[in-house]
């Protein structure tokens, strides 16, 4: 499997993101982007079975993780402009970007707004809009009554409903583990954000090239809200795995990366000129 490699930029003052590397130095630029509570640990299945054709950087966002945690600054707009700005910090000039569940919303932001910097687009998960979700209403409601340190029991509850199949043995725990070191705050202002946007908004203007992964037991996700996306972006396609949950790319590591793969080989081929 592919080695990866654990690093850090300041990508502004009072904000340094960890974030994992691998592949190959000749592969195709991928930057993968988590949800609410999650870290580049996320994405350690996929980064581990990274073809040649691709290098991968998986950052943990701010108050993420071990990422710096400032005590503000957590609506989708700020996410998105840490990308940026992390990409300015790593010196990636073009990108395919990944983005899982949440993670996609700051994703597709930045994919309307700065489409000279994005190759492609790739959403497993992401939801069309959350205000007229029951479960996320539920967990709105939940996360504003925590206090720190957050209880052990509402992350294992939380997490109990990400996966419908096995997912490797460890991975959970320690997916565990790192949600529970997001604070409080940073569960609570990360939600608040992301139900107070107009997420139909975010879904204007995107032209790069869009594949949507989605798992058919997606008990937060019904397909109806693929469609949302599905309409609002020109071209997108969608590819369901059926036995799937919302952590598919936990459930299935070997095909996401695949499909991952497939899709950065169609939109920017070898020996295809590089795009401004």
């Amino acid at each position: 499997m592919t080695v990866i490699s654990v690093k850090s930029a300041r990508v502004r003052d009072g904000l340094t993101l960890p974030y994992a590397e691998a592949g190959y130095p000749g592969g195709t630029p991928v930057v993968f982007v988590h949800g609410l509570a999650d870290s580049w640990w996320s994405f350690e299945p996929l980064l581990r079975r990274l073809p040649a054709s691709l290098h991968g950087y998986a950052l943990s966002q701010r108050g993420h993780g071990d990422a710096d945690r400032p005590p503000d600054g957590y609506t989708p707009e700020d996410f998105a402009s840490d990308l940026v700005a992390f990409l300015d910090a790593v010196g990636i000039r073009r990108t395919l970007l990944v983005g899982s569940s949440s993670g996609g919303v700051a994703a597709r932001m930045v994919a309307g707004s700065h489409p000279d910097r994005i190759s492609g687009l790739v959403l497993i998960g992401v939801p069309g809009t959350l205000t007229d979700k029951p479960a996320v209403t539920g967990l709105q409601e939940r996360v504003q009554g925590l206090s720190d340190p957050v209880p052990r029991a509402f992350v294992e509850e939380l997490m109990n409903g990400m996966a419908a199949g096995p997912v490797a043995r460890g991975l959970m725990e320690t997916m565990i583990d790192e949600h529970l070191k997001v604070p409080a705050y940073v569960w609570q202002e990360t939600l608040r954000g992301l139900l107070e946007a107009d997420l139909r908004a975010t879904l204007a203007g995107i032209l790069v090239p869009t594949l949507l992964l989605w798992g058919e037991q997606d008990d937060i996700l019904p397909r109806s809200d693929q469609q949302t996306i599905l309409d609002a972006i020109h071209g997108a396609r969608l590819l369901s795995y059926e036995g799937s949950g919302h952590g598919l790319h936990w459930e299935k590591p070997d095909r996401v990366v695949a499909d991952i793969a497939a899709f950065a080989h169609h939109i920017d081929p070898p020996g295809a000129p590089d795009a401004p």
